[in-house]
């Protein structure tokens, strides 16, 4: 008699895995959640949110070529973290607080140190981001991934008043333009940070290099940051005009999305240091200026658009918070033909 467990997929493995992971994630929960591990659909409460005109934001997203990093390393403790913070993030920029989080987890063959490592790291990004992890799914998918791979998708919900709305419409030109450090490569352009290494004969995951003070794998798997506490804060003492999570398509990509037609951003290159993780793998993959900054973050993980007068106030409430910031660029006017985003300077 042939049974699922033949064909790859163990149920009981699967059950025995979630009971042993339920106390991590009830660590995120909060009084709003409704539902218990195992039911069918997860069940949040917005009753203790008194707003006119409340808006749900939503995001997905996932960690990408990352997760080949870390499973060459062995490594699972912080790709669960990439994944809240790439999408948490991205509902941030809109002045959204985080209510919850669901995760997808596929592999081929459900590994449970493997796993709960995973999870762990899921539930510590959800406590950093303030939001609950209030469900998820396993799936074992032989003859779909190789032994040993998994990939990882991520959903999160949050809430904003729609007065409270950032969209980028009230940004005019005189405002300035705040870049907010990353943590380093944060969770995009590792199909060409792969590349690089696989092609270079002096880089290794397990290379020691001077300039980075860590083996450069541990540097590479470096989790994203959450800037959750940061964005509550800022958002709640001054007029932030506009946001941008700073991700695939870099500083250029990003910006402009947030811009309305009227404005340009200049950002003055000179204004804060490229990290030493990116000079590297710009030498060594002998990457242009244009393809580094529109592949990377290049050191700035989120930029916030204020008016000129809050710069100094906005800055001190940074450091105080123990971000690093600088003053990046600023806002112009623009005409229909002219481009939306503008370098000056070098890298």
């Amino acid at each position: 008699m042939t049974t699922y467990k033949d064909a790859g997929v163990d149920i009981v493995r699967g059950e025995a895995f979630v009971e042993g992971i339920s106390g991590l994630v009830k660590k995120t929960w909060s009084p709003e959640v409704k539902s218990d591990i195992g039911d069918f659909a997860a069940l949040y409460s917005l009753l203790g949110y008194s707003m006119e005109h409340p808006l749900l934001v939503s995001s997905t997203d996932g960690v990408g070529t990352k997760i080949k990093i870390a499973i060459e390393m062995n490594r699972h403790d912080t790709v669960g973290i990439d994944l809240v913070a790439m999408c948490v993030n991205d509902i941030l920029v809109k002045g959204a607080k985080p209510l919850f989080f669901l995760d997808y987890l596929a592999c081929s063959e459900l590994d449970a140190t493997q796993g709960k490592a995973i999870l762990e790291g899921i539930a510590k990004g959800c406590e950093v981001a303030g939001c609950a992890l209030v469900g998820g799914e396993t799936a074992e998918m032989p003859g779909m991934y190789q032994k040993g791979d998994y990939d990882l998708a991520g959903f999160v919900v949050g809430i904003v008043d729609s007065d409270r709305l950032i969209d980028g419409t009230d940004i005019s030109a005189g405002d300035a333009v705040i870049g907010i450090a990353s943590s380093g490569l944060h969770s995009n352009g590792f199909s060409l940070i792969r590349k690089i290494i696989e092609e270079s004969a002096d880089l290794a995951l397990d290379t020691d290099i001077p300039e980075l003070a860590a083996p450069l794998g541990e540097v590479l798997l470096a989790p994203t940051k959450i800037y959750a506490r940061t964005v509550a804060s800022l958002i709640r003492d001054f007029n932030v005009k506009g946001m941008a999570h700073i991700t695939g398509g870099g500083i250029p990509g990003n910006c402009v999305r947030i811009l309305p037609g009227s404005a340009a951003m200049r950002i003055k290159k000179d204004n804060w240091p490229l990290p030493p993780v990116f000079k590297l793998f710009k030498e060594k993959g002998n990457l242009s200026e244009e393809e580094l900054a529109r592949t990377f973050n290049c050191g700035i993980g989120m930029v916030a658009v204020v008016a000129e007068h809050d710069v100094d106030e906005l800055l001190l409430r940074l450091q105080g918070l123990g971000e690093t910031a600088w003053l990046i660029g600023d806002i112009v006017p623009r005409r229909a033909e002219d481009p939306a985003f503008l370098w000056v300077g070098q890298a």
